[in-house]
């Protein structure tokens, strides 16, 4: 019996250490919920300032100052999309490496004393290739993108669990006392889900069951989505946000896209949004009941690679953020709103203690007041109008300048008027160092060039079809790049030929871009624009009696990543091809003869962008000619700045360093000559209003 006894009380023993090592491992772990105000962290209202950093946009060398910064201007959360495409861009085969390594990400946001929200989506839109969908995903059979269909939501299903599964393996959810304190499941559906007919309704209540199934402890959003399931909270994104109201009175009002500036394309000027403007939008916000606000972005970054959406988005995704492009600090636009934030900030204990009561000051005029039983008390005064005002409040006189709230966090003082910048302006510039000339000369980084040239038309493995095939479809986007080809036999009878005439090629295309060869050269090239992808060009060109050869390159810059049914909008030269007499009339339609066809360039399957094969180098660099590699090495500056490539004098391609490809140039897209003009903050805000670089390449670095 003794024996036993001991036996039991070592049992005992051992429960007991296991119960409290278990509730060791747990007791960090935070509860997060939420009532009609506000977010609770373990029970406690808070209020809080997020910011968007997406991680495949910078470099992970970047990734823990940008964080850093993100905290020093005031933020409390980081959030980021989860970008399908680049996380499985085979079915079944993952990459978790290097820019993609969201689980250190995460980690490093945690690191900081941040907290996260996690948008998987899975479809982010994002001005992202695709909208973040894998080109897999198309080919799928019976499948239907965003609505109520099998195929879709198995797929859609296996994604969003496998990231929930990361992030709970590495214990990243604020309930396992990581950063995570939000998820989101889809993204801006509510925008075009009436194109779906009553399978959108069902689609989204099984997306809000789904999320929520994972048991992830803490909260799911659906942006721009009037109808959320309960317990899904829907939240606003746009402009302005402060007259948004949740869908029920039990869920608190959020903002998770504040348009910080706007996105840049190629061929369009450079957008951006006054500070003043922004902190006016964000003070409101939070006068009028809101609690958590999101700065899409913070850090925009830059495209690498083939990423961009659009079609036509710019490489660089500056978006005119607090942070810029390169990861430096946007004065006076990150001052500013950390000011802001302190302001804000001063304020939270009433704003959470409490319910808002506004009352009007007089025309375009509010007052918004926190006042509590025990004697905090807040005000936001507000003037949406364009012109000065001066109000009284409290028995106090106070200026409120057009389009602008003042915050008093004792009901009394000023903190911060939000169109009064105290932070100075500051314009960071690159110094120029050519990359012309010899290796080890004092004024240059790089070494003489090298270059390859690109065969026109089929140089590598291909195949034949009758009639115009979709790009898309066909090429999958693994590159680029299609060729079209064509050899047909001009007698010396034909029209064509018999006066000496040119003859006119006409090519239509869905898009984006086509060069035309005729027996070889170059006859004559189209591009569509941002509002328009489609191309249709009228070219001359000289035939010769017998045989002759007509080359079709056709380029893409970027897959749709918006829109109802935006997966089903093709690119490529889709017809019809013809060929028009100048004098009779005499046209012949050649789209539905056999065409043979070149998925990508033979530079591309020999491993150029890696520096590979046999490169020229002579003295006179080819300059002005289509379809040619060039190469350089250059040593690196030293220090750790920012360092641009400028491709001024190029005309469109991509480029890699070091085999990375740092993504599309195209200094030959300009901006429109008219458009800029001075900007005045005051007055509703829109993506055209303010705009600068007319006349100039949309993007050159």
């Amino acid at each position: 019996m003794r024996g036993r006894d001991q036996i039991l009380q070592l049992l005992l023993l051992y429960v007991f250490l296991s119960v409290l090592l278990t509730l060791a491992t747990t007791s960090y772990g935070v509860n997060v919920t939420y009532d009609h105000r506000a977010l609770l962290i373990d029970g406690k209202r808070r209020v809080l300032v997020s910011g968007s950093i997406h991680y495949p946009r910078s470099t992970v060398e970047m990734w823990a100052d940008l964080i850093q910064k993100s905290k020093d201007g005031g933020l409390d959360v980081i959030e980021t999309y989860v970008f399908w495409n680049a996380h499985e861009p085979v079915q079944n085969q993952y990459n978790f490496e290097g820019r993609y390594d969201l689980v250190k990400f995460i980690k490093l946001v945690g690191e900081a004393g941040l907290y996260a929200h996690l948008r998987i989506g899975p479809y982010v839109c994002a001005e992202w290739n695709y909208g973040g969908f894998p080109l897999w995903l198309h080919f799928v059979p019976g499948i239907k993108f965003r609505t109520d269909n099998e195929p879709f939501k198995a797929e859609m299903q296996r994604f969003t669990a496998k990231i929930v599964d990361m992030m709970k393996q590495e214990k990243l959810y604020a309930s396992q006392g990581g950063p995570i304190i939000l998820s989101q499941i889809e993204n801006e559906y509510g925008n075009i889900d009436s194109s779906y007919g009553p399978a959108a309704k069902s689609y989204i209540k099984w997306a809000a069951s789904m999320a929520v199934s994972l048991d992830t402890g803490v909260p799911w959003v659906m942006c721009q989505q009037a109808d959320a399931p309960d317990p899904i909270i829907n939240t606003c994104n746009g402009f302005y946000c402060d007259q948004f109201t949740p869908n029920s009175k039990n869920k608190p009002k959020m903002w998770t896209e504040n348009w910080s500036g706007w996105f840049l394309s190629f061929g369009g000027a450079v957008p951006y949004r006054p500070v003043e403007d922004l902190a006016f939008a964000v003070a409101r916000f939070y006068q009028l009941g809101g609690t958590f606000q999101n700065y899409y972005m913070y850090h925009g970054g830059t495209n690498f690679g083939r990423s961009t959406g659009g079609p036509f988005i710019s490489t660089s995704y500056d978006y005119d953020a607090p942070l810029d492009e390169y990861g430096l600090i946007r004065q006076p636009k990150w001052g500013h709103l950390k000011d802001l934030h302190k302001s804000i900030k001063l304020c939270e204990e009433a704003l959470v203690a409490t319910d808002p009561v506004t009352s009007s000051l007089g025309q375009n005029l509010e007052a918004t007041v926190y006042k509590t039983g025990t004697g905090l008390c807040s005000a936001f005064l507000a003037n949406f109008g364009t012109s000065d005002k001066t109000v009284n409040f409290n028995g106090n006189s106070y200026n409120l300048p057009g389009w602008s709230v003042s915050i008093l966090p004792d009901c009394k003082n000023v903190a911060l008027n939000t169109a009064k910048i105290n932070s100075m302006t500051v314009i960071p510039s690159f110094v120029h160092q050519s990359l012309n000339g010899v290796a080890d000369s004092a004024d240059t980084l790089g070494s003489s060039w090298s270059w390859i040239y690109e065969p026109v038309g089929i140089s590598k493995k291909a195949f034949v079809r009758p009639g115009l095939l979709e790009q898309i479809n066909t090429t999958a986007d693994k590159s680029d790049y299609l060729w079209y080809s064509l050899s047909t036999v001009i007698k010396d009878n034909e029209p064509f030929v018999e006066d000496g005439s040119k003859t006119v090629l006409h090519v239509e295309s869905l898009g984006h871009a086509l060069h035309a060869f005729v027996n070889g050269k170059l006859a004559g090239s189209g591009t569509g624009n941002v509002g328009n992808a489609k191309v249709a060009v009228e070219i001359p060109v000289t035939l010769l009696p017998g045989k002759n050869t007509i080359d079709l390159l056709s380029l893409t810059a970027g897959l749709q990543n918006y829109g109802a049914f935006f997966e089903l909008e093709g690119a490529g030269i889709t017809g019809p091809v013809k060929l028009e007499g100048l004098k009779n009339g005499t046209t012949v339609d050649l789209s539905s003869l056999q065409w043979t066809y070149q998925i990508g360039l033979k530079g591309e399957e020999l491993g150029l962008s890696s520096g590979n094969s046999q490169w020229v180098t002579q003295p006179a660099l080819p300059t002005k000619q289509p379809l040619i590699w060039y190469k350089t090495s250059f040593n690196a500056p030293a220090g750790n700045d920012p360092i641009a490539i400028d491709f001024s004098g190029m005309g469109k391609g991509e480029a890699w360093v070091n085999g990375q490809s740092i993504g599309r140039y195209w200094p030959t897209k300009v901006s429109p000559t008219s458009g800029c003009s001075n900007c005045n903050y005051r007055g509703s805000y829109s993506s055209s209003k303010c705009l600068k670089n007319c006349a100039k390449p949309s993007q050159t670095l």
